[in-house]
């Protein structure tokens, strides 16, 4: 049977981000309440965890920037940047993120799970070396990443973004080293402005950044074809120790973002390609962050529907996987990228 772990806390319920602000409390009360009242909830396995150390976020966070960060504990609200606010307890909120997705790192690759999700806030995949941005404080799965290079030894990892959004700081924290592969799918041109397909990393790291920039409207099987045509003979030939996840669900058809048009069977169908991918090149190990996703709807579908997949319990059906493994359709703009994508990696 295979061992999910969810990663949640109350604590990252009191990181207020402003007054009616869209990234609020309620979308991690809204997936709480389904672990509590969904049957997937009672598969899955809940650990305890710790904060990531000050040493630890400066693996990929400045200095300057985590002390600054700290400095706001206790306030009522400082604002980092025109998006992104703290409240008393964000910054004790912001340690417990990353250290809840390093904890699960560390329980993957010690095999104490087989994968896991962490249901955190604030989300990560904006916050750059030294800002913040975007909703995000520290960014949680690179600071994980580096944790699992600096300190378990690993050399290969694969960091997978569905968000909506592009994950500038993700990018740029492994932009000129080979040891991450950051793959990304995003809205092109959108909030925050990165993300072209030219942009592929540099010095050892080039060709190991693979932006899929996209025009809108797309969904299941325009994910689909992405994922079956490009992330999976990318992953082969990288062969990573570790897949890791950045989850926005900001890409769901309901999302007031309005972007894309993924259903929670698009969801369960990438979850399960990754899956397939860790199985056949790195053991199993899959760990998974929480980012965007702002209808609370489309929030709890995807969700559930990762964690379903993740946890041996898919909602797929049959005919939808045969589907969505073997129907290409269209995607604007992919032949450029695949023009430049077949300068690295043979696709």
């Amino acid at each position: 049977m295979t061992k999910t772990a969810v990663f949640k806390d109350d604590l990252f319920l009191e990181h207020m981000a402003g007054f009616s602000h869209i990234e609020s409390a309620g979308r991690l009360l809204t997936l709480y309440d389904a672990l509590a009242t969904e049957e997937i909830g009672g598969h899955l396995v809940y650990p305890g965890f710790s904060g990531a150390s000050h040493e630890v976020l400066c693996l990929n966070h400045s200095k300057k920037y985590v002390a600054r960060v700290a400095q706001t504990a206790g306030k009522d609200q400082v604002n980092l940047d025109p998006d992104t606010q703290t409240s008393p307890r964000s910054y004790d909120a912001a340690c417990l993120a990353a250290g809840a997705v390093v904890d699960c790192t560390r329980m993957v690759l010690a095999g104490d799970i087989d994968n896991g999700f962490c249901l955190v806030r604030p989300p990560g995949h904006h916050a750059e070396k030294d800002r913040a941005m975007g909703f995000c404080l520290f960014n949680n799965i690179a600071v994980a990443a580096r944790y699992a290079l600096h300190e378990l030894n690993l050399e290969r990892i694969l960091i997978v973004d569905w968000d909506l959004h592009h994950g500038n700081g993700t990018q740029h924290a492994f932009y000129d080293t080979d040891k991450v592969l950051y793959f990304s799918t995003h809205l092109f041109p959108f909030f925050p402005g990165s993300g072209a397909a030219y942009e592929v990393g540099t010095g050892a790291g080039e060709g190991c950044t693979v932006n899929i920039p996209l025009t809108g409207g797309q969904g299941d099987y325009a994910f689909a074809t992405i994922f079956n045509e490009f992330l999976c003979p990318i992953a082969r030939e990288y062969k990573p120790e570790l897949i890791m996840l950045s989850a926005g669900f900001d890409t769901h058809r309901r999302d007031p973002f309005g972007g894309m048009s993924v259903t929670a069977k698009g969801f369960s169908y990438m979850t399960k390609v990754l899956l397939d991918l860790a199985q056949e090149l790195c053991q199993g190990r899959l760990v998974a962050a929480l980012e965007g996703g702002y209808d609370l709807i489309g929030l709890r579908e995807g969700t559930l529907a990762v964690l379903s997949e993740m946890a041996g319990h898919s909602q797929l059906h049959d005919k939808d996987v045969l589907e969505l493994t073997t129907v290409s359709v269209p995607v604007p703009g992919l032949e450029e990228v695949r023009s430049i994508v077949n300068r690295y990696w043979k696709i």
